[in-house]
């Protein structure tokens, strides 16, 4: 059955009627989700390269799809950044049809075995679900839906078989600066319709904040390595250890034929809070903790870990890094893994997942607390830090109320490392090789609603854009970065492309 059979379906369409259809014996109605299997606690906390979520079966992955109602209107697509048809490749799942699944999904996003592990959904697709809106119930399971098809065709799919180019192969060469997700999106869309695509990475590993920012718990370099063979086989070049500014410039990429330039380099430039201390022995920045450890093998981390233990850790955040980053020194046995983080738990950023499995295994969370100062030893080492106690204020822009300060209201703490997860600034090495680029007072680039920046062939997209957000956003600019460039090029727009 194709999408547009599908979407035909959707006629007439009452939930409760297609409830009572779905399930016509009451007593079998299951409006709960379907729970995903995980590593036991006590197993996952020794095991930095194990990863937590287990993934569903086939049955469960079907009897979670048979939970969907086909909305007519359905908010889940409104919801998702890249436009996945969700109740279709949903559809499919519950007649065991996992392929044609999943190939409703690469129609608009090229990496969902990592968005399925990695994205906001409660926040994004999951949030408009009517079980969630209507039915004051979990929502269908969209994101670990999305992993399991992935997974599926993974496992399964015949690596005889290539993905196809456009119909006009070597249409004219492209650089893309970055391997994260928007640049391997931008790549992948490019490369179906048939132009020599580059990466120019900067460091020695690809995939940008997949790889060096989030753990192997969370998301497994297999995946990651999985997504850019399929990305080789499109004829994607890769080029590491090579800055764009520095090692090769703009001027040089246009001398090799490059006729546009897609900058997606991310922010990777760490905040800091510039408060007395922040200097000492043992204060981490996010980037600095997790990229050491995730680029490690299990042998070598293994020789570290003796040093690494009994620790008294304090990550400074709420977001997905920082739970990333206290998840990581509980399985180096920490002592104590705290979060310090100035608003109370209902603001935390971080996914609701995330922040679960954190607490299963034994994070300790000091929320309304902000750092002021560290302390350190006449060595320089960090020993302790102190923190002014906050309450909840008024609304802030975002939406979220805002962190005041109790006056006078200041607690000491005994502490071996502290992780700084604050967020992150642009670089300005590239940007300052590009004088006719324009920034904004953050050092992002400024792009127009085609993510076309103040150079004509010059493209950007995702966090370099918009600040630090997630991948799917990041995802979605590339995506519509392709559509854009492409056009300009061609003056046509693809089937499946993003506008």
């Amino acid at each position: 059955m194709t999408k547009q059979e599908l979407i035909k379906e959707r006629r007439n369409w009452d939930w409760r009627t297609e409830l009572r259809k779905a399930h016509p014996n009451k007593e079998r109605i299951q409006l709960d989700k379907t729970a995903m299997p995980e590593l036991p606690i006590q197993q996952r906390i020794t095991s930095f390269h194990e990863e937590v979520a287990l993934g569903y079966s086939m049955e469960e992955a079907m009897a979670e799809a048979r939970r969907c109602l086909d909305c007519p209107n359905p908010g889940c697509v409104e919801g998702c950044p890249v436009g996945i048809h969700i109740p279709s490749f949903i559809k499919l799942i519950e007649k065991g049809q996992m392929i044609d699944a999943v190939n409703i999904i690469r129609e608009t996003s090229s990496l969902p075995a990592v968005c399925g592990r990695v994205c906001p959904q409660e926040k994004q697709c999951e949030s408009q679900c009517i079980y969630t809106l209507s039915l004051k119930k979990q929502a269908v399971s969209i994101g670990n839906l999305e992993r399991y098809v992935a997974d599926y065709e993974r496992l399964h799919r015949d690596r005889s078989i290539k993905p196809q180019r456009g119909e006009t192969p070597q249409r004219g060469k492209i650089a893309v600066v970055g391997s994260g997700p928007a640049g391997l999106s931008f790549a992948t869309d490019m490369a179906k319709w048939g132009y020599d695509v580059t990466v120019y990475e900067a460091q020695a590993e690809l995939g940008g904040v997949l790889r060096y920012g989030i753990p192997e718990f969370c998301l497994p370099n297999s995946i990651i390595e999985d997504e850019l063979d399929k990305m080789r086989d499109l004829g994607v070049h890769f080029q590491t250890n090579t800055t764009v500014g520095k090692t090769i410039t703009y001027e040089d990429l246009k001398a090799l034929g490059m006729e546009g330039v897609f900058i997606a380099t991310g922010v990777g430039v760490a905040n800091y809070m510039n408060i007395p201390g922040e200097d000492l022995q043992g204060v981490y920045t996010a980037s600095e903790y997790l990229a050491k450890y995730n680029l490690m093998t299990p042998e070598e981390l293994a020789a570290e870990l003796p040093s690494l233990r009994g620790k008294r850790v304090a990550v400074i955040g709420g977001g997905n890094t920082a739970i990333d980053a206290v998840r990581t020194a509980i399985r180096f046995d920490a002592k104590e893994a705290m979060i310090v983080y100035r608003r109370g738990e209902d603001e935390m950023p971080a996914r609701a997942e995330e922040v679960r499995h954190a607490r299963e295994e034994g994070t300790h969370f000091l929320t309304l607390h902000n750092p002021v100062e560290y302390l350190g030893n006449e060595e320089g080492k960090v020993i302790a830090m102190r923190l002014q106690r906050m309450e909840l204020g008024a609304p802030d822009e975002s939406g979220r109320r805002r962190p005041v300060a109790i006056p006078g209201d200041i607690v000491t703490m005994p502490v071996d490392e502290v992780v700084v997860c604050i967020g992150y600034s642009a670089s300005t090495l590239l940007t300052k090789s590009m004088p006719d680029l324009q920034v904004d007072k953050w050092g992002n680039i400024i792009v127009n609603e085609g993510k076309q920046t103040s150079i004509p062939d010059v493209y950007a997209g995702g966090d370099i854009v918009r600040g630090a957000a997630t991948v799917i956003l990041a995802m979605g600019d590339g995506r519509r970065a392709a559509t854009a460039m492409h056009q300009r090029l061609t003056g046509r727009i693809e089937e499946g492309a993003l506008v």
